[in-house]
C-alpha cells in the first residue's frame, strides 16, 4: 500500500515571501494534522539517527531530528553560504551547457533509522526558514530490517522499500503533512527532495511496535515505556509540554522534559491516561518529579484497569510527592491491566511514570500475533 494525503489536509506549494525580519516564524504555513497525538517514531530521544545522506553540503542531515523547532539567524553565514538550521543540499546542474538543468529522475536522499520501530500514520516535512531553496517535491519509502543494517546493506538491492509519500510537491516555510496507510511495522525510511534543496525537520508519527522476542527476554520491563509500545490515551491538560514525555527514555533533563499544567482555580484535578503494551502485570511503580521543583505535583495516585470496559483500581492511593524526586513503591501484590491512569492533586507536573511489570500469557500472545500481522 502507498500513502495517500489527506484530502482534508492543507497542501503548500511554492516559495514563500522572503524574509522581511521580526519573527521568523510570523507567516509560516502550518495546518491541523491529526496525526500527531501519535509518538514520533523519529525523535532522536528514542534512539532515531539519520545514519547517510548522498549530500550535504551547506547543512547537516543531523538537524533533520533535532527535536526543537528549527531557528534561523538572518546574520548567520560560514564559508560555505547561509547557515541554516536543516538538511540543505547543493544545487544540481544538468551534464552540458546544453542541458544545463537537472534530469526528471535527479533528487537527493537520506536515510533514517526509527527510534522505536512501528506502523507510520503520518509524516511531517518541516521546511521552516527555507523559503526559496526547499525542494520542489519529496517522497518517503520505508523499509523493515532486522537488526542494525549499515548505510550500505540498506541500499542493497535485496532491500524491499515502500512508498508511504509518493512524489509530492511541497511548499517553502511550511509544514508539509502525509497521512500513511501503509499498515506494516517498518524500521527505516528513505526521505528523497526532487532534485535538491534543503528540509529543516522531519517528524514521523505512529504506534510503536515492539518485538516480542526481546521483551520475552527482558522478563521484567517498564510496560508503560513508549520505547517498549506503550503510549498516552488522552490527559486533562497540555498547556506546558505533552503527556507523552512522562514515558520517553531516560530521566528528564530540564524542566521542559516532562508534564506540567496549568494552575487550576478550581476543585478538580490532572490526569494521564496510558495504554499498556499489552496485558501485563505490574510489580512496582517510579513517579519521577526531576526538575519539577515549585511546579511539581502535589499528590499523586495510580490506576490500573484490565480490558476497555474495566473498572478503574488504585494500586497506589494518593501519596504525598516531594519536588525533584525520583519515588519507588513496591506493590504488596501483582495488578493486572491493560492500561493504567496517573492523578496528580491539585495540579503540577511529573517528569516520568515508570510500571514494572512482564506481559501475561494472553498480553504475549496478543503482541507476538501483532507483531507478525505488522511482518515483523
Amino acid at each position: 500500500m502507498t500513502a495517500q494525503q489527506n484530502p482534508s489536509l492543507a497542501s503548500f506549494t511554492g516559495d514563500a515571501n522572503p524574509y522581511g525580519g521580526g519573527d521568523p516564524y510570523a507567516d509560516y504555513r502550518a495546518a491541523d494534522l491529526p496525526f500527531t497525538q501519535y509518538a514520533n517514531l523519529a525523535d532522536r530521544r528514542l534512539g532515531a539517527g539519520v545514519v547517510a545522506a548522498n549530500d550535504e553540503f551547506f547543512a547537516q542531515r543531523e538537524n533533520l531530528l533535532v527535536p526543537e523547532p528549527a531557528e534561523f539567524d538572518p546574520e548567520h553565514f560560514g564559508h560555505k553560504g547561509k547557515v541554516m538550521d536543516g538538511w540543505e543540499t547543493r544545487r544540481r546542474r544538468g551534464a552540458s551547457a546544453g542541458h544545463p538543468w537537472p534530469t526528471e529522475e535527479d533528487h537527493d536522499w537520506a536515510l533514517i533509522r526509527l527510534g522505536a520501530p512501528g506502523v507510520i500514520r503520518g509524516i511531517v516535512v518541516d521546511t521552516a526558514h527555507f523559503r526559496g531553496n526547499y525542494p520542489q517535491a519529496v517522497s518517503v519509502e520505508g523499509a523493515a530490517v532486522a537488526g542494525s543494517p549499515s548505510p550500505e546493506e540498506l541500499l542493497a538491492d535485496d532491500v524491499k522499500w515502500t512508498t508511504l509519500v509518493p512524489r509530492t510537491a511541497v511548499g517553502g516555510h511550511a509544514a508539509n503533512g502525509f497521512t500513511v496507510s501503509a499498515e506494516q511495522r517498518f524500521t527505516h525510511l528513505r526521505l528523497k527532495q526532487h532534485p535538491d534543496g534543503g528540509i529543516a525537520r522531519l517528524r514521523v508519527h505512529g504506534e510503536v511496535v515492539p518485538d516480542p522476542a526481546w521483551l520475552t527476554a527482558l522478563g521484567t520491563f517498564d510496560v508503560v515505556a513508549l520505547e517498549n509500545g506503550g503510549r498516552v490515551e488522552d490527559a486533562s491538560d497540555l498547556f506546558y509540554s505533552p503527556a507523552a514525555h512522562t514515558i520517553q527514555p531516560g530521566r528528564s533533563r530540564k524542566m521542559d522534559d516532562g508534564w506540567e499544567t496549568r494552575r487550576r482555580r478550581d476543585r478538580g484535578n490532572d490526569w494521564i491516561r496510558y495504554r499498556l503494551v499489552d496485558r501485563a502485570r505490574i510489580r512496582a511503580v517510579e513517579i519521577d518529579t526531576a526538575y519539577l521543583k515549585g511546579n511539581s505535583a502535589g499528590w499523586a495516585s495510580v490506576s490500573v484497569k484490565d480490558g476497555e470496559q474495566g473498572e478503574w483500581r488504585e494500586v497506589i492511593p494518593r501519596t504525598r510527592v516531594q519536588p525533584d524526586t525520583n519515588h519507588r513503591f513496591v506493590l504488596p501484590e501483582a495488578a493486572v491491566g491493560t492500561h493504567a491512569r496517573v492523578d496528580i492533586f491539585p495540579d503540577g507536573g511529573i517528569s516520568r511514570l515508570r510500571l514494572f511489570g512482564s506481559l501475561t500469557e494472553d498480553g504475549a500472545a496478543h503482541l507476538a500475533a501483532r507483531h507478525q500481522e505488522l511482518g515483523g
